[in-house]
């Protein structure tokens, strides 16, 4: 197996102390490849950027939520409390409550939350929105509702035909995500392509319903301190979502789409060379972008006592022709 290349570095005072490996694909707007990193071709857990593709399967099988409840339902929330009032509104619209959640008690991934009485919860844990969308998914299609989990549930099994129409593979293996939902894994560039169907899916289609509802409100699709969210206000009609074990995927508006996996899973790499993909493929040229934004998010200052020292940055010509 091809070893992939340093994607971001860790610099401390002149000196790279560390470097993270990983994949990257962006896909031109035409859907060819117009930039690569790595073997995106090998198959990964895209985590929670799997969850776009879970809505889609909902809306599929009868889910009706739009709006801030449907961004919910397609993120990872940081256990805010509207986030906590949402999944508990998707929850009692379908004669449900916290009680029939079968994703584990967490605390809120906003320290700022926990620091002002966020306790640890099923309902403040990151995937509780889209646990209350697949129960009530499962009310609306009859469906029974304690096994909503179970890989063979009939909506897991639509869950990943979803996932195979928009990666456009088969899945290559199933787990079990950190929420005990069902996995698929489908490479990093199959993760590209899923994005960019739902940006270019026809209007009130569940693909663009899906996309649109995210773009919308992306402060429920992560948090209202979170990258995810800079990073959508700072570039129009951009569509982004994280996955564990550093993982994101993106997609402009007008198909331009990338995904990237960092081998070691470091969570702190993902978005400095998110955004450098985001430029190889034309950020500049994206009217409104907010480039001062951007580039606070594509470098991590170091600190050594009071100062900065240094920075988690892209890797020199990552993604140099």
């Amino acid at each position: 197996m091809e070893i992939n290349p340093v994607l971001v570095e860790v610099e401390r005072s002149g000196f790279v102390e560390s470097r993270h490996r990983g994949a990257a694909v962006g896909l031109a707007a035409d859907g060819s490849v117009a930039v690569r990193a790595g073997t995106p071709e090998e198959p990964i857990f895209p985590r929670s950027a799997n969850k776009p593709m879970q809505a889609v399967a909902m809306l599929r099988a009868g889910l009706d939520l739009d709006g801030e409840l449907l961004a919910l339902a397609a993120g990872s929330h940081s256990g805010e409390d509207f986030h906590v009032e949402g999944a508990e509104k998707i929850l009692a619209g379908a004669g449900l409550g916290a009680a029939d959640l079968r994703c584990p008690e967490q605390w809120p991934l906003d320290l700022e939350v926990v620091r002002t009485g966020g306790g640890r919860s099923r309902l403040r844990m990151n995937c509780s929105g889209k646990h209350a969308a697949m129960l009530a998914t499962c009310v609306a299609s009859g469906w029974p509702t304690a096994t909503y989990l179970d890989a063979h549930h009939p909506l897991q099994l639509g869950v990943r035909k979803a996932v195979e129409d928009l990666a456009g593979e088969r899945p290559a293996a199933v787990g079990v995500d950190g929420c005990g939902a069902p996995l698929f894994a489908v490479s990093t560039g199959g993760v590209a392509r899923a994005f960019r169907a739902l940006v270019l899916a026809e209007p009130g289609t569940p693909e663009r319903r899906v996309a649109d509802a995210m773009r919308a409100h992306p402060h429920w699709t992560s948090g209202t301190r979170r990258e995810e969210r800079r990073l959508m206000d700072a570039v129009p009609g951009l569509l982004v979502k994280c996955g564990a074990e550093g993982v994101d995927a993106f997609a402009f508006a007008d198909g331009r789409a990338g995904a990237v996996k960092i081998d070691d899973g470091a969570m702190r790499a993902r978005t400095p060379v998110t955004v450098a993909l985001l430029r190889a493929l034309g950020l500049a040229e994206t009217p409104g972008a907010d480039t001062a934004s951007l580039e606070e998010l594509s470098v991590v200052d170091l600190r050594g006592g009071e100062d900065v020292v240094g920075a988690i940055r892209p890797a020199p010509g990552v993604f140099a022709s």
